[in-house]
């Protein structure tokens, strides 16, 4: 019979009980207090969400609660600008273009079952049984396996094995591992195979010529050749770049003290990192499931084995933001603009990525990570020697 929000509070609380009315007004009064409190008896920068914990809730007593917070590390800079670390200098030579043009030309081959005996050069699908004194090796069994003659495989003469034979032929040979196989199992043992020959594929390989060229947008059979290395060149450069990058951080932190870690960010690291393996598996059309099953490993052992990787790049991260704040290395609101502007043009017709990188969150996210690229540049400038 009251408005609504209008109750007399004796009538509530025969309604409902005291505490739920106590618990209610408790959880406005921390929402209205809490970034204050933390404000005032916090120095260093918060971690995370805090963990609340209501100390006293009694009628017609004060309100009181308890907050933990995890807080940034305090750090101890080295030497940051002495590391010598020195760049590798990135060269190409004739045999990895060539050994590329040869890939190459190895997307584009045709192939056509053929009803004959295996020769050199064709491809022969087969199934395959390996076994050791008699017995079956453990995952050495396989339906439908595609061997291509004249390529290199583990064990050596393998594929030789095959020549001669015929479509519903099999064949049993023996052939020694080598000496230095990961499978300790099988590492230097002779090893029997029965192979059974499935289907016979002939393959016709392009010739490497200027209508091989025209084929990937190019003049002629030089212009693919001088394009290869250079692609080749500035994926090598990048490499050297990242070893230098990689080397010089690892030096500096060894220069530097760190205090405490939270373990909230070493485990959103780890998390991060198993995420990127997971979206590099499926990008390239495999499952994260498959991968753990090949690797014998749950997604949490493999978070776990990934949490030395986390320390170290987390401690990266703390020691790229103390030496931000200690160069005075900042990023203007128009450098911000400027990136989101490059984004949306990049993503020009990608509504709800254009939505995202104007939220201030991301324009947030960009000003931190065009801070850290400043600040590894100055890094590079003062420790990598060319």
């Amino acid at each position: 019979g009251f408005r609504p929000g209008k109750p007399p509070y004796e009538i509530l609380k025969q309604k409902i009980g005291e505490m739920p009315i106590l618990e209610e007004a408790a959880r406005q009064a921390i929402s209205k207090t809490i970034d204050q409190v933390i404000r005032e008896n916090v120095q260093a920068e918060p971690v995370g969400q805090p963990d609340v914990n209501i100390t006293k809730l009694a009628p017609e007593n004060p309100l009181e609660y308890k907050v933990i917070l995890s807080i940034l590390p305090e750090i101890e800079l080295g030497d940051y600008k002495a590391a010598k670390v020195k760049l590798e200098k990135a060269e190409v030579r004739d045999e990895e273009v060539k050994k590329m043009l040869e890939d190459l030309r190895e997307m584009r081959v045709k192939e056509a079952v053929v009803d004959r005996e295996i020769k050199p050069g064709d491809k022969a699908l087969i199934n395959l049984e390996m076994f050791l004194d008699k017995v079956p090796v453990e995952g050495g069994q396989g339906k439908g396996v595609a061997v291509v003659l004249g390529k290199d495989y583990i064990v050596p003469g393998f594929d030789k094995q095959l020549v001669g034979l015929k479509k519903g032929e099999t064949k049993e040979f023996s052939l020694p591992y080598p000496e230095k196989h990961h499978m300790a199992n099988l590492a230097g043992k002779m090893v029997e195979f029965r192979v059974t020959v499935n289907e016979v594929y002939a393959r016709e390989l392009p010739e490497i010529d200027d209508e091989f060229a025209a084929g990937f947008g190019l003049k002629n059979k030089e212009d693919l050749e001088k394009s290869i290395k250079e692609s080749m060149l500035a994926e090598k450069k990048k490499a050297a770049e990242q070893k230098a990058e990689i080397e010089m951080l690892d030096k500096i932190i060894e220069q530097a003290k760190f205090g405490d870690i939270p373990e909230i960010l070493i485990n959103h690291e780890a998390d991060s990192m198993v995420h990127e393996i997971e979206h590099d598996i499926e990008h390239q059309g495999g499952r994260f499931e498959d991968y753990l099953a090949s690797i014998k490993k749950t997604k949490e052992q493999l978070t776990l084995d990934l949490l030395p990787d986390a320390v170290k790049r987390v401690k990266s991260a703390l020691l790229i933001r103390k030496i931000a704040i200690d160069e005075k290395i900042e990023v203007s609101d128009k450098e911000v603009e400027e990136e989101v502007e490059r984004l949306i043009n990049q993503y020009r017709g990608h509504e709800k990525v254009e939505e995202r990188v104007k939220e201030p969150s991301y324009k947030s996210y960009l000003k931190n990570m065009l801070t850290n690229r400043k600040v590894i540049e100055k890094l590079r400038e003062w420790n990598v020697e060319k």
